[in-house]
């Protein structure tokens, strides 16, 4: 049997150029110079994007903090003192501490029904099969494409027949209904995605369905109940066009309709620093959710995807 024989390396000439095995010939490879400018372009999309986000709230937070003759003499310098006296005067003159409280209780009570009545409605239409499943998904689904511009003058009327026009309540109501759409469909997928191995575990144990949903299968969907959560208290906290129909005493009007009333008030009188601070306090809620939460909304976001 023959042998191959490993020919001797020749050493290299002096003077001669030495290469590198694993370096190829010309430089780095074209794909990470594209892959580095690319990269390069993105940060900078970003960096614009959130300059051209984060400065009009900086803005208007520096500007709540001035008297009405800075915000016009040096609109973009830093107050010379913090005046808390135009929080104060919102807080109190402008009504904001009763607007802020019809809002509180109006946006709590919708969200906690939203939350409980759309994951019992997602979790029955994506564990269990029975004739017409289908047909209900897509009904919420079709509500998501309904324009509420449509159902203003009927839902008017169906609510005043209610006797729930004007009245805390009603507008609790009509927030659950215009959020479960998005919220089943939501929560739909994600359930769907949760191991069916538990859930049957705890059959097996003897649980009924309603310990079992409570129990087990509603704290395993934690990350998708905080963002579509989040999602709706943006949606419900910034809403202006159903409590601007359906809630006309201005003893009930919640912050949106306040601070449009504020803007007219104030914008007459000439209250300007006032005005700032009234909008500041109305951002500061869902700032704080964006803040708090932002973990648990991704998390939320790419759990189906990860599953």
């Amino acid at each position: 049997m023959k042998t191959t024989e490993t020919p001797a390396p020749v050493p290299a000439e002096s003077g001669a150029p030495v290469r590198k095995t694993g370096t190829p010939p010309g430089g780095p490879p074209r794909g990470k110079k594209e892959g580095a400018t690319l990269n390069v372009f993105s940060h900078g999309v970003l960096v614009i994007w959130a300059i051209m986000v984060g400065m009009p709230l900086i803005w208007a937070v520096m500007t709540s903090f001035k008297d009405d003759a800075s915000i016009f003499g040096s609109p973009w310098s830093l107050p010379d003192k913090l005046n808390f006296d135009n929080w104060s005067r919102a807080w109190s003159q402008a009504h904001m501490s009763d607007y802020f409280l019809n809002t509180v209780l109006v946006v709590g009570g919708s969200l906690i029904g939203t939350l409980v009545l759309g994951s019992m409605a997602a979790y029955v239409l994506a564990r269990f099969d029975f004739p017409g499943n289908r047909f209900i998904y897509y009904l919420f689904i079709g509500g998501m494409s309904f324009p509420i511009m449509l159902a203003l003058v009927p839902l008017f009327y169906v609510v005043d027949n209610m006797g729930l026009l004007n009245t805390i309540h009603g507008l609790i109501l009509v927030y659950i209904a215009y959020s479960l759409p998005f919220t089943v469909f939501f929560l739909t997928g994600f359930f769907r995605t949760l191991p069916s191995s538990v859930a049957e575990a705890a059959f097996v144990d003897g649980a009924s369905h309603t310990r079992t949903f409570f129990q087990i299968m509603l704290p395993m969907a934690k990350p998708g109940l905080i963002s579509v959560g989040i999602f709706n208290f943006l949606g419900q906290w910034n809403q202006y066009m159903l409590p601007t129909v359906l809630n006309t005493d201005p003893d009930k009007h919640v912050l949106t309709q306040g601070l449009v009333q504020l803007a007219v008030s104030q914008g007459y009188k000439g209250d300007w620093s006032g005005l700032f601070a009234g909008l500041v306090m109305a951002m500061l809620p869902v700032l704080a959710a964006y803040i708090i939460f932002q973990r648990q909304v991704v998390q939320g976001l790419t759990a189906g995807a990860l599953k």
